[in-house]
């Protein structure tokens, strides 16, 4: 397997994520705002890495990590309420792979985020 895992996205209901971007953008990222990540692969996930600009990355707590075959659900912190509702994602995996980043847009409801 290659050192370069691509996600995969699922998404529930395309036109309530557009009316949620048109009516929520701006509180997408309240603290009440969460979303999924469902880890598919045969490896642990050790971080979740996300970027405004796809250059300088935060993360996401998750503790000791999305063993493989698990899912969890993330919740943005409400210090980043001024940020885009469009932001850079990647994982990095156990043996120091990361997927590729790839932008997405959180004002999307019922985000799921797979990787495998």
């Amino acid at each position: 397997m290659s050192g370069h895992r691509k996600p995969i996205f699922l998404f529930n209901a395309a036109l309530t994520g557009v009316l949620c971007a048109v009516l929520l953008c701006n509180a997408a990222f309240a603290s009440s705002y969460t979303f999924s990540v469902s880890n598919t692969s045969g490896s642990k996930i050790t971080k979740i890495l996300v970027s405004e600009d796809g250059k300088s990355w935060g993360f996401f707590d998750i503790g000791q990590g999305i063993a493989a075959g698990a899912s969890v659900t993330l919740q943005w912190d409400a210090s980043t309420a001024g940020e885009d509702c469009e932001q850079y994602f990647k994982a990095v995996f156990a043996d120091g792979s990361e997927s590729e980043a790839v932008i997405f847009d959180f004002c999307e409801k019922g985000l799921v985020l797979e990787f495998e």
